[in-house]
């Protein structure tokens, strides 16, 4: 039991303790500081397993990025926010898969989609649904003036094999396009990504990761299921909301987290009230302040 664990490391600190208070020692010192600094750790890690109870929280996670207003800006801010997710993941020791990936024309992306695969993905990522804006001088404006970008981030559970979600194939609709590389260098002489959409819902996914057409397939099904799955939970309990964020209004005052970079450096969350000013640290993955706050937030 982790709190057996936890409770035998409290009471091997309280007598190595005592026996500092009786012998000393400097050496002793510095190995008890880092057994206090190791029970902290895990104090964190059990308090977020606590946190993280919901239904699909354990799940995988899908997670896609969605420039707003601001044109070449927040195509360029998403693509900052994707390389941000992706770090986050890697320093998890998660996987990750690009499954579908739209460059803009100039720089940027005009849309992505990942898989983030590990214990609890989904249950750590649901608390970055929403819209996410950036302040900075804009590097792509010669009077160097400061610009305001928006971009949704959703993000819905990987569905389970056991959960039954009903697709027929009647209501879909397959295309299959050739699949490009970053900047044109590659395009696959054969049609091997695949786009599906589902004729009630309108809700369209696509995947070019793979060579195979027949795995681009497999994987934009599971993403289909996971979005019908989203929308079933909607239907039924009217918490897609809190499930993965509203993509309705990409633009000014719907954000729920600020990134400024001018005229100071400054990152706040507007749910939590959290504020970190190493901007840096933050857009190279350093995000557990926010989504640890936005869990003990959600508990309240």
């Amino acid at each position: 039991m982790p709190f057996e664990s936890l409770s035998n490391k409290l009471a091997y600190l309280e007598e190595s303790i005592g026996i500092l208070e009786e012998e000393g020692g400097d050496l002793f010192i510095r190995d008890l500081q880092k057994g206090i600094n190791d029970l902290k750790e895990d104090l964190n890690s059990l308090e977020v397993q606590h946190l993280l109870s919901g239904k699909m929280d354990k799940n995988n996670a899908i997670l896609t990025i969605h420039p707003g207003a601001g044109g070449i800006e927040s195509q360029d801010w998403a693509q900052m926010l994707m390389r941000m997710y992706l770090r986050w993941a890697e320093r998890h020791k998660f996987s990750t898969q690009v499954v579908d990936l739209q460059l803009g024309e100039e720089t940027g992306i005009k849309s992505a989609t990942i898989t983030i695969t590990g214990p609890y993905a989904y249950g750590y990522l649901k608390a970055e649904a929403g819209v996410h804006r950036l302040v900075r001088i804009s590097p792509f404006d010669a009077n160097k003036r400061r610009h305001t970008s928006f971009v949704a981030i959703l993000v819905y559970p990987e569905v389970e094999d056991d959960i039954d979600i009903e697709i027929k194939e009647d209501d879909i609709k397959i295309e299959t396009f050739r699949a490009s590389g970053a900047g044109g260098q590659h395009v696959n002489k054969t049609s091997s990504a695949v786009r599906l959409t589902h004729i009630l819902t309108g809700i369209v996914v696509s995947c070019q990761n793979e060579r195979s057409q027949h795995k681009n397939r497999a994987v934009a099904m599971k993403i289909l299921k996971a979005r019908l799955y989203a929308l079933e939970l909607k239907e039924q309990e009217k918490k897609m909301e809190g499930l993965i964020g509203d993509k309705k209004d990409i633009a000014w005052g719907s954000q729920i987290r600020s990134y400024i970079l001018q005229p100071y450096k400054l990152v706040k969350d507007h749910r939590t009230g959290i504020e970190i000013g190493d901007v840096d640290s933050v857009l190279d993955g350093n995000i557990n302040e926010f989504i640890k706050s936005y869990l003990r937030n959600s508990e309240v």
